[in-house]
């Protein structure tokens, strides 16, 4: 068999099990990279995936998206494995060392304070969208997906249930997108956020004459997609002259906040729907150098 034709049948009982956002996204990794490179083989061996990973970063894919391309890679030799279309071998794939240089893109407290208060003095249901973001730090899917209805005004909360996202479809010789209204990524990510009373001073007012089924940011029955909602975003802070920070820039800042208001981490990760706490702590928690001195010094009292 071609490796094309296992990963054909690997499909038909993966759409089963996963969710279609998942399938979708396994979809593309497939078609946009592993069917071209690997199709027409009877075998993969492990110095051809190994090949395969070296040749996409060289190739200006990130890390993350060939680590996740592995990860398809395996769940496919697992089925044929299994179902013995290929003779079991072990794969280890490496990457080569790269140092962490990264920073975390967020706005400083003023212009954190400038968005916050433009979008509270210029009203629109777009606008109340990116203030609620600023003060939860839910992703944008989650805002894309938030109804009136997952506001309790008595309770000072909103409740993250489902997210809007644009999938990618494969029927037959038809391929296309469209637009998925489903339940968050994680379990965890399904929550109960507390909004600051600023939030709800001016969401009360609203919950009054909204239709509750209604999306808060159209105010309509049908939703925004996030693509459209980030266009709008990215004008918006080029018209206030604010760095050019990209949307989930704004869950960042909410949590960098959170870390530097001395937040316990194990809430901050809760509030913002982490899988587990290492997530926040590797991402947020990074400790200054007045900190180090101060852990220093704490151990060398107890020494003496």
């Amino acid at each position: 068999m071609k490796v094309k034709e296992i990963i054909e049948l690997w499909k038909k009982e993966k759409i089963l099990y996963v969710k279609r956002s998942t399938y979708s996204a396994y979809l593309l990794l497939l078609e946009n990279h592993i069917i071209p490179y690997f199709g027409e083989l009877e075998n993969i061996e492990e110095k051809d995936i190994q090949d395969f990973a070296l040749n996409k970063l060289k190739n200006g894919l990130s890390t993350k998206t060939v680590k996740d391309l592995i990860i398809v890679i395996k769940m496919i030799l697992k089925f044929a494995y299994k179902n013995k279309f290929l003779e079991y071998k072990d794969i280890d794939i490496k990457f080569p060392t790269e140092s962490d240089t990264r920073n975390l893109e967020v706005l400083s407290i003023a212009d954190h304070k400038k968005l916050l208060k433009y979008a509270q003095e210029n009203f629109t249901f777009k606008n109340l969208g990116i203030y609620i973001c600023l003060s939860t730090g839910i992703r944008i899917g989650e805002l894309c997906g938030l109804q009136w209805c997952d506001i309790d005004i008595d309770n000072g909360i909103i409740k993250i249930r489902q997210t809007v996202q644009r999938i990618y479809v494969v029927e037959k010789d038809k391929r296309y997108t469209e637009i998925l209204i489903d339940s968050p990524k994680t379990k965890n990510s399904i929550r109960d956020i507390p909004m600051t009373n600023e939030l709800i001073k001016l969401i009360k007012p609203l919950k009054k004459i909204v239709n509750n089924e209604f999306f808060i940011l159209t105010n309509d029955e049908k939703p925004t997609e996030p693509r459209t909602f980030r266009s709008y975003y990215q004008k918006l802070i080029k018209k206030l002259g604010l760095p050019n920070l990209k949307f989930h820039g704004l869950r960042h800042s909410f949590a960098t906040r959170c870390i530097e208001s001395k937040c316990d981490y194990k809430t901050v990760s809760v509030i913002l729907g982490h899988s587990n706490i290492s997530t926040t702590l590797n991402l947020y928690v990074h400790p200054n150098m007045e900190q180090k001195k101060k852990c220093v010094d704490q151990m060398n009292k107890l020494l003496k």
